[in-house]
Parts: C-alpha cells; sequence; structure tokens
C-alpha cells in the first residue's frame, strides 16, 4: 500500500472523522507511535487516534477498505509491542477518557482509553474501587481483557471477574455489547480472551467500598536473607486473609544505588486496625533495611511502583506459573538474580488467593484458577547496547526456571519471541472453545495483533 493511497483515504475520512489522523510525516506522529516499551520501534502507516466508538468504526472501516492489517493501543503498556504496527493502522484509544461513576449503584463506566490511575482518581472520590493493575499508567482494557492481577484480587476477584459490560467494535464494523445478558458466548470470551474478539470502546464495571485509606507498602531487606525472605514469603501466602495482598521480589534498591535487595510488597483493603494486626508478622520479620508499611491511599497504592517502571525503558519479560514455591525454585532464584546484568531488573513472585482463585476455570475464558503463584522475569534497562545481555539473561533464567513450571501462563505477559503456541498453552481446556467464538465474531482473524486466538476453521 502506497503512502499516498494511505494519505488520500485519509483525507476523504478526516472530514468526519472526531478525532486526529497522523501520517508519518505529521507533526505528533513521533510522540504518538511510542508505546511503554522503549524496546518496540515501529512506524505505522497511519495513527487513528479516536474519540469516540463511531471513529473506532470509520478506523476499522478504513482498514478493511484499504487491507492494511490493525493494531489497538489504549494503555500502550503491553510488553511485546502488540499496540502498534510496522506498516498497519495503529487504532489509538488514548484520547477516549471518558469515565461515569454511579456512586448509588456501586458501577463505573469508562472508556478504552482509561488508565487506572484515571479511572481510580473517579472512584475514589466516592470511596469505591475495583481490582486494577499494580501500575497506575497501565490502560484498563489490555489488562482487564487479559485477567486482571491486581491488589483487589485476593478480596474481589480479577479485574474481569468484575466486569458487567464490554461495549465492542467487530471486525465488520458493527457495535456491540456484551455481557451476562447480551451475547454471552462473547462476554464469556472477553474476560480472558484478550483484543482478539473486537476493539473494546468502553467496559463497565462493579465497584466495591475500598479506602479512601487502606495499609500497604515495601519492606526491603538485605540481599544476604533472600532464601530467608523466600522462604517466609512461602510460609505467609499459604494463610493470608483475603483483603491482605503479598508479592515477593529480587530486586534493587529504590534509592538509585543499584543495591540488590529482597523484597515484600503488600497490602490490605480491610480496615486499618484489622490490617495492622495482620502486618505484625510480616513488619517483626528480620531485620529490614526499609519498612514502609502503614496508611495510605488506595491512589496511592496504586500509584507506589509507578516509577519503577518508567516509559521509555527498554523492557524484555518471561513469566510462567509455577506448581509450588518450592526450596529449589527459591535456590534457582537466587542463583539467577546474582547474574542480573541490570540494576533495573528483577524476579518476582504475584501470589493469587482468595476470590481470584475461587471462580471455576471455565466460567471465564481465563483459566488459572488455582491458588498459587506467577513467576516473572522482569528485565529492563535504559541503554541499547545492554539489550543483548539483559534479554539473554531473561532467556536463560527461564530456562533455568522450567523445571519449576505448572503448564499455565498469564496471556499478557507473553513476549514477542515464543515458539510452539504459547497461546494455546495459556488457555488450556478453554483454548478450543475461544476458536469457536473467534470463528463466530472475526472469522478472517482481523484482529491478530494480539495474544492471537486463531478461527476453528
Amino acid at each position: 500500500m502506497s503512502i499516498a493511497s494511505v494519505a488520500s483515504a485519509a483525507a476523504e475520512l478526516g472530514a468526519s472523522f472526531g478525532g486526529e489522523l497522523l501520517k508519518p510525516a505529521d507533526e505528533g506522529y513521533d510522540e504518538a507511535r511510542k508505546v511503554h516499551n522503549g524496546l518496540v520501534d515501529k512506524r505505522p502507516a497511519l495513527i487513528a487516534r479516536c474519540r469516540s466508538a463511531a471513529d473506532v468504526v470509520d478506523a476499522v472501516t478504513l482498514a478493511t477498505k484499504l487491507g492494511l492489517e490493525v493494531a489497538v493501543r489504549g494503555g500502550g503498556h503491553n510488553v511485546a509491542g502488540r499496540a502498534t504496527i510496522d506498516g498497519g493502522i495503529m487504532i489509538d484509544l488514548s484520547p477516549m477518557k471518558g469515565v461515569r461513576v454511579d456512586a448509588i449503584g456501586k458501577t463505573v463506566w469508562a472508556q478504552g482509553g482509561v488508565t487506572w490511575g484515571e479511572l481510580n482518581r473517579e472512584t475514589q472520590l466516592h470511596g469505591l474501587a475495583v481490582t486494577g493493575g499494580v501500575v497506575s499508567t497501565t490502560g484498563i482494557a489490555g489488562l482487564t481483557l487479559g485477567g486482571g492481577l491486581g491488589w483487589l484480587m485476593g478480596k474481589y476477584g480479577l479485574a474481569l471477574d468484575n466486569l458487567r459490560a464490554v461495549e465492542l467494535v467487530t471486525a465488520d464494523g458493527k457495535v456491540l455489547r456484551a455481557s451476562k445478558q447480551e451475547r454471552p458466548d462473547l462476554f464469556w470470551a472477553v474476560r480472558g480472551g484478550g483484543g482478539n474478539f473486537g476493539i473494546a470502546t468502553s467496559l463497565e464495571y462493579d465497584l466495591h467500598k475500598v479506602g479512601p485509606v487502606i495499609t500497604g507498602g515495601p519492606i526491603v531487606h538485605p540481599i544476604e536473607r533472600s532464601r530467608d525472605v523466600l522462604e517466609f514469603f512461602r510460609t505467609s501466602t499459604r494463610s493470608l486473609a483475603d483483603e491482605h495482598m503479598l508479592f515477593a521480589s529480587l530486586t534493587h534498591a529504590p534509592d538509585g544505588s543499584g543495591r540488590e535487595v529482597a523484597a515484600l510488597v503488600t497490602s490490605h483493603c480491610g480496615e486499618v486496625a484489622e490490617a495492622e494486626r495482620e502486618m505484625q508478622p510480616l513488619k517483626q520479620f528480620g531485620t529490614p533495611i526499609l519498612d514502609a508499611v502503614g496508611p495510605m491511599t488506595y491512589c496511592e497504592l496504586n500509584r507506589m511502583l509507578d516509577a519503577n517502571y518508567p516509559k521509555g525503558a527498554f523492557n524484555y519479560w518471561k513469566s510462567n506459573f509455577l506448581v509450588e514455591l518450592s526450596d529449589g525454585a527459591i535456590a534457582t532464584m537466587i542463583e539467577c538474580f546474582a547474574r542480573c546484568p541490570t540494576p533495573m531488573g528483577q524476579l518476582l513472585l504475584e501470589h493469587i488467593h482468595g476470590a481470584a482463585a475461587r471462580v471455576d476455570a471455565g466460567d471465564t475464558a481465563f483459566v488459572h484458577r488455582q491458588e498459587g503463584y506467577n513467576f516473572l522475569i522482569l528485565a529492563q534497562w535504559t541503554q541499547a547496547s545492554d539489550s543483548s545481555r539483559c534479554i539473554s539473561w531473561a532467556r536463560a533464567t527461564y530456562e533455568k526456571m522450567r523445571p519449576f513450571f505448572a503448564s499455565g501462563r498469564y496471556v499478557n505477559y507473553l513476549d514477542d519471541d515464543e515458539t510452539g503456541d504459547p497461546v494455546a498453552a495459556a488457555y488450556g481446556r478453554n483454548y478450543r472453545r475461544l476458536q469457536q467464538i473467534k470463528a463466530k465474531y472475526d472469522p478472517t482473524n482481523f484482529f491478530r495483533m494480539n495474544q492471537n486466538i486463531r478461527p476453528l476453521a
């Protein structure tokens, strides 16, 4: 497709398009094409910055007319870079920022370009919240449709468990609403099936009474105590209340010194007095370098880790669920982290329990409902010259940890250089049903710049 053809079609559409159509030579194009991961450097033929569902429909129609592939950007946080594309059309939802809270009915409606920080800011005006990501700049749509691990999942389930309805623009340019009452097959599929079935222009969630003050923060120990910290973490996670979340990490000190540390990061969404009692074992364990656990607002909790994930840094992640956090897994983590080549790298354990683990594996497309741990290798760096060794470290660590892996993987963390069919493996027993629904709503696989589910022939 020639540049002139794209420009001509864009000019024809521009008269009615409510957003902005950016071509490579246009001012603002280079900034608009960037996503969170600096390792991703793609150049779309056109960026359609949408302001409404009608704009999204027009962008889909234009892509079909021109025979171009599309990528869909919400928050732009997907580490594998699936929010952008070389030579195709980036359908950018980031200008779509509408949020409407029903404080009486305890629901919230939001457009597909909203981030968790923006959603929380509105819902917390009413002391309400829904499970969102642990980084506030993450988009609500991508995180929710792929699962939605977050600080409230022990008490209220994953983000997708709180989804009431979603409005989608489909591959044929239709606007559909999916809920338990309307197109229940599609609603089942989008709760875990990602962007395979359409573009989520708006989402509606249940809200819960949370905050504004909760309890949370990090507790940081010397790296020499890594084994003790991870064993304590393992023991602690066997008996956590639903309100209590606990993650563990082998990481680097937040002061910029590059010092290796072992950290526990925790939150409790219950009453402050109750949270203080349940936090005591964590605060009394060992002699930490830093104990910053205490009362904070829910919005502060959601922003707490933002600085650790700066926009534009190079990122390469690999992850898998663990069968258990065995002594062997702990020893291997410590051994591998000792070789981490970047002061921004970490090995993270996200514990899943409570409400998130009490949903049947077949109730939504998200199949991983057993209590346990998601293991994430997070290589992050700032100099392009370090890319090879940082990526090599992540891959080598993944191979070393492979003997401890369960069969499942979290699709939101899938990287872009997988072998085999990791998407099928990630969905397990739900994959064939997803393929059938994909064939119904997107038989040509128009939406394939994602963790792709191939339509059943």
